[in-house]
């Protein structure tokens, strides 16, 4: 199931694309034909175009239905399976380095123990310029905290026109962006959603927020960029 889902999620792109063409093609079609049957006099010129008429509407329903489908598996099934959320291990040196705490002025109110290496704070990015207090905007996870487990993702969703927001993950270096959990509902300095780090490889990433308006026209994304940590050793008991 996981591999069928990842699959979808993969080439989401390409199958919005031939979904698309598809319906455009069969739209077409169904304007011709009901052009035909308007215009038909003769029995078999109506049955013929009645036929036509009835086929690319059954193709239009099912390019839809498919259509809802994708996005319902990518938007909302895939992020509650972790399995279909990891991203290949980035190319990263991970090698143990001294913490120190976040500077003064930085946000304290994470459930998650913050800390910033040295390294990652020669390297880190400012917050995308796309974040707008109190519309687009993480709280928590903060720029540069280093997060494992299940982490709350705290801030904004809350635009004028609003259709809905989703969050995107991906590794230090990587090319793509990879969706992991959407929301349809507007959310001002409240929780937006969990994400779940036990599966991915520890190192770097990169989480953003996008929110889309009523009119599908998404919002420049809010970036963070934190460093997913392995899980403490834990040590038998006697």
């Amino acid at each position: 199931m996981e591999e069928a889902i990842g699959f979808f999620r993969a080439f989401e792109t390409w199958i919005y694309l031939l979904l698309g063409l598809g319906g455009l093609i069969y739209i077409r079609k169904f304007i011709v034909a009901w052009q035909d049957l308007r215009g038909a006099t003769f029995g078999l010129e109506r049955e013929s175009a009645q036929a036509r008429l009835n086929q690319s509407a059954s193709v239009l329903v099912l390019v839809l239905t498919m259509t809802l489908t994708e996005f319902i598996l990518v938007s909302f099934i895939a992020p509650a399976m972790p399995g279909t959320s990891a991203l290949p291990t980035p190319t990263l040196n991970l090698l143990a380095t001294p913490t120190i705490p976040l500077p003064p002025g930085t946000q304290q109110a994470s459930p998650v123990e913050t800390a910033v290496s040295p390294s990652l704070a020669e390297t880190l990015p400012t917050v995308s310029s796309g974040c707008i207090p109190g519309e687009i905007e993480i709280v928590i996870p903060q720029n540069g905290e280093e997060i494992r487990g299940v982490v709350p993702v705290v801030g904004s969703a809350n635009i004028p026109n609003f259709g809905f927001y989703k969050f995107e993950i991906k590794g230090l270096g990587e090319p793509a962006w990879l969706t992991i959990q959407a929301g349809n509902v507007p959310i001002a300095n409240g929780k937006l959603g969990d994400w779940d780090t036990s599966r991915l490889s520890p190192g770097e990433y990169q989480l953003a927020l996008v929110v889309v308006d009523n009119e599908a026209k998404p919002s420049e994304p809010c970036i963070v960029q934190v460093r997913i940590t392995s899980p403490p050793d834990v040590t038998p008991g006697p």
